[in-house]
């Protein structure tokens, strides 16, 4: 296995498959707040076994790379990214089990509580909405409207970063709010087994609809953002302290704290990520000076 150079890409070559690299991306077209400088190097896998010859490739050589799904909760400084950016959304297969489903890494979340409501099956309805994918998904255990990855997952199958493929049960994973075991451990999600409960699709669908419209009454939908810019703080909500502390619609730049919804930093046009940056800094000085909270991110920063 070798990486040989062909103009302005790059391909991985072995004898089952080519993987063609990207050079000099836009950062913006990568998440989901459309801010930040170059990347260097993109890789698009288009199989689990591709996605693992990629990362145990770029182990061995020492490379700095990171792996990501849908780029919903990410942002590439201005500076840009000088390593490799790989990307699981080419990981779209769903195999539907006794009881629910193996999704893939790339499957969208959206995508796979349409399906299992489609097919009779409650309980993902919570994800209908959540613009990220089954690997960020579990990666962060992301949860809206009482619902929750770990309610739902159980088993993962990951990667290290030397190609060794292990299984974790739902226990092990450590699933918390806004956190896994999967964090800074270098091993990266392939796929996720979700077990369900047969249901209503009638009453699945008019579940999800129900809290699509709440996003849509209360979220800044209409703007770029990474969805909800802080962690929720033990015992306080992180949109109603911003609020509390004089921030509502305070603006770095582009960049604006939504009048809509507190909890968002929004792109309104024309932002940069040291404008997106820069206002989240704000943002967590003040509301400590005001409210004596520090409020974490669920925005990672590259």
């Amino acid at each position: 296995m070798y990486i040989c150079m062909l103009g302005e890409f790059a391909v991985l070559e072995n004898k089952h498959y080519s993987i063609p690299f990207e050079y000099d991306v836009n950062g913006a077209e990568l998440s989901s707040m459309e801010v930040g400088g170059k990347v260097r190097r993109v890789c698009r896998p288009s199989t689990a076994e591709e996605l693992c010859a990629v990362v145990s490739q770029l182990s061995a050589e020492g490379e700095k790379y990171t792996v990501l799904g849908n780029g919903s909760n990410v942002i590439f400084s201005d500076k840009g990214y000088e390593g490799t950016v790989v990307l699981t959304t080419g990981l779209k297969g769903i195999t539907p089990t006794e009881n629910g489903y193996i999704a893939e890494a790339g499957v969208m979340l959206s995508a796979l509580s349409h399906r299992a409501a489609k097919d009779g099956y409650c309980g993902l309805e919570f994800a209908y909405g959540i613009p990220g994918t089954v690997g960020g998904g579990v990666y962060m255990n992301a949860g809206a409207y009482g619902g929750e990855m770990k309610d739902v997952l159980k088993s993962i199958i990951c990667v290290d970063k030397k190609g060794n493929i292990k299984k974790y049960s739902s226990k092990q994973a450590k699933l918390s709010y806004r956190h896994s075991a999967f964090m800074g451990n270098g091993r990266y999600i392939l796929e996720a087994e979700f077990v369900l409960q047969k249901g209503s699709s009638d009453e699945a669908f008019a579940l999800m609809e129900e809290n699509m419209q709440k996003r849509k009454s209360k979220q800044p939908l209409e703007y770029p953002s990474c969805g909800s810019t802080f962690k929720r703080p033990a015992g306080y909500f992180a949109g109603a302290l911003i609020e509390q502390s004089g921030l509502r619609g305070y603006c770095v730049g582009g960049a604006q704290v939504s009048e809509k919804h507190c909890g968002f930093v929004i792109n309104k046009g024309g932002a940069t990520a040291s404008d997106v940056i820069a206002l989240i800094k704000h943002i967590q000085k003040t509301v400590l000076e005001k409210t004596g909270v520090q409020l974490e991110t669920e925005v990672e920063i590259y």
